[in-house]
């Protein structure tokens, strides 16, 4: 068990952050009061990290990336649509490089100075989740906004920090829209050195990647990576509801710099789900023909290793047979674990019907 919980952590997200992305990122934003003794602490160790994620920067302007890298393969949808579970299934197959835990935190210490901080994350951090009790380490599968987010102040997750803000990150960094042409050349360039920089740490040539802020970025993604395949995860909309309050509800005490009202925080929920919703069904037809499979989360949950082949032969992604054994062996682990049951209560039937109705009609979920 690491020294803090989600809890007491004495630093943010921005610890990890550049200097340059740390000041962008920091341009006309307040920061409440109480929030300012973690804001001064992470800014203290940030400027002190800072020396080596110079260190960093120079070895990486000398990095030559592989040059036979295969297309990557993106698992999307919304937050708490089982995303987590597919990424980590998915990533027992060999030959996939993905974005580790450490790599969101440090993503400017992956050329010098791994195995040290490496060590120093693992003795200091929580080891599970705050949402679910997932386990967490350093070397896991994880989300790459994080790291994208310490790379670049273009991130949709800047909103964990300051959450009054969450509009303005929704329009332009997640669905993107009103990006300038700089923004958007400074988005395109950290998306490739982020896997770039994956890649090379676990001597891999695909990457897999888990993010849900990508849902809104198909049209994007698919500039830089013409022939990347999709995984698209849906989930009951009144249990992802449920779930999402309850995660970034939670997650928002360890990461804020800014108080939000829980009112507040409902509304931009809400609309968060819509806009990405509807973004990702606008563009999901520039999908190339078998490089898309959409799937329910209840039935890969069902029977993971099933579905897992189904994706395999959907999107052509290799061998399935050699890697079964793996993917049976982790979701045999986890077939014990005990998930958050949750009522649909009043309030919940009401914002999702009102709010997500066209999601629930899609897919033909129900309250009951």
């Amino acid at each position: 068990m690491g020294l803090f919980r989600f809890d007491n952590l004495p630093v943010n997200t921005l610890v990890g952050a550049d200097k340059k992305t740390f000041h962008k990122v920091l341009v006309d934003r307040e920061i409440d009061d109480e929030f300012k003794t973690k804001f001064r602490t992470t800014k203290c160790i940030q400027w002190i990290l800072n020396w080596f994620y110079i260190v960093n920067e120079r070895k990486y302007r000398k990095f030559q990336p592989a040059k036979d890298i295969e297309d990557p393969v993106f698992i999307i949808g919304h937050w708490r649509s089982g995303t987590t579970f597919v990424h980590n299934v998915i990533s027992k197959d060999p030959k996939f490089g993905y974005c580790t835990t450490y790599q969101t935190v440090f993503p400017h210490l992956m050329l010098w100075g791994r195995g040290f901080f490496r060590w120093c994350m693992k003795v200091v951090m929580p080891s599970s989740r705050p949402t679910d009790s997932l386990e967490l380490n350093p070397d896991q599968p994880q989300e790459e906004e994080f790291a994208l987010a310490n790379m670049s102040p273009c991130s949709y997750y800047h909103f964990w920090c300051f959450p009054r803000h969450i509009a303005e990150y929704r329009r332009k960094y997640l669905i993107m829209k009103d990006m300038t042409d700089e923004e958007r050349a400074e988005f395109n360039e950290v998306q490739r050195k982020m896997i770039n920089l994956a890649l090379n740490a676990s001597g891999k040539r695909q990457f897999l990647s888990k993010n849900p802020p990508h849902t809104g970025r198909v049209k994007e993604l698919l500039e830089l990576y013409p022939n990347a395949k999709f995984i698209y995860l849906v989930r009951n909309p009144y249990t992802v509801y449920k779930s999402t309050m309850s995660f970034i509800g939670n997650t928002l005490k360890t990461t804020q710099l800014q108080d939000i009202s829980s009112e507040e925080l409902e509304k931009e929920i809400l609309e968060t789900y819509t806009e990405l919703y509807d973004k990702y069904q606008a563009d999901k037809g520039l999908i190339p023909d078998g490089h898309l499979i959409e799937v329910r989360f209840e039935d890969f949950e069902k029977d993971p290793v099933a579905m897992a082949e189904k994706i395999y032969k959907t999107l052509d992604l290799g061998d399935f047979e050699s890697v079964k054994p793996l993917m049976e062996a982790y979701a045999g682990q986890k077939r014990g674990f005990r998930k958050n049951k949750y009522q649909y209560d009043e309030k919940t039937v009401s914002a999702v019907n009102a709010h997500w109705s066209k999601a629930v009609e899609k897919w033909g979920y129900t309250s009951l």
